[in-house]
């Protein structure tokens, strides 16, 4: 009797453990909550260049389904940048979706990179994939990244190996409305 009290004794903590969520279906509800908003957001490293700096930069949770979020970039009027979130397992993927203004994907479109781990509940990494390595030589190390809390949304992007880093924070506190779509949807 004495064995198996303390087989159970040891095996509660482990059957605890694995009944709580994967980090990235916690970071995945989170994100959730935010369909159908829009926020508005701040350059914070990166914008040196005429793309980013001085321009409107706003984010829309646009489509939510199951095991795919569809995020909008937009910078001024231009509506070309989609963040497509697929739930794969316990693992998200980010890919950025390029149009052209009449809709048509970009020939630089689809590129980004899966998480190598469930991250954690409020921030999901992105290595550069095969797919980006092959499309998008230069890209083949870039390590993508978002933060997610009560506050903010934060997109970076990081070149491995050089200076280069892009963050933008959208402020969650505040969501803003807006009535625009991205190019190629109707």
């Amino acid at each position: 009797m004495k064995r198996f009290t303390f087989l159970f004794l040891i095996l509660i903590p482990i059957l605890g453990k694995s009944q709580a969520p994967a980090n990235s279906s916690v970071f995945w509800q989170n994100l959730k909550k935010h369909c159908g908003k829009s926020y508005e957001g701040t350059p914070i490293a990166g914008v040196d260049n005429d793309t980013f700096k001085n321009k409107r930069l706003v984010m829309q949770v646009i489509s939510c389904e199951e095991n795919v979020i569809k995020i909008p970039f937009y910078v001024d009027g231009d509506k070309s940048r989609t963040w497509v979130f697929t739930l794969k397992g316990d693992k998200i993927e980010l890919k950025h979706d390029h149009r052209h203004e009449n809709g048509e994907p970009d020939k630089v479109t689809m590129y980004g990179g899966t998480s190598s781990n469930s991250g954690q509940e409020g921030l999901q990494m992105f290595p550069a994939d095969d797919e980006t390595a092959k499309m998008l030589p230069l890209a083949a190390t870039n390590v993508w990244w978002v933060e997610l809390n009560d506050d903010f949304f934060s997109y970076n992007l990081r070149k491995i190996g050089s200076d280069r880093l892009f963050t933008v924070k959208f402020d969650l506190k505040n969501p803003i409305q807006i009535d625009w779509k991205p190019w190629g949807w109707k």
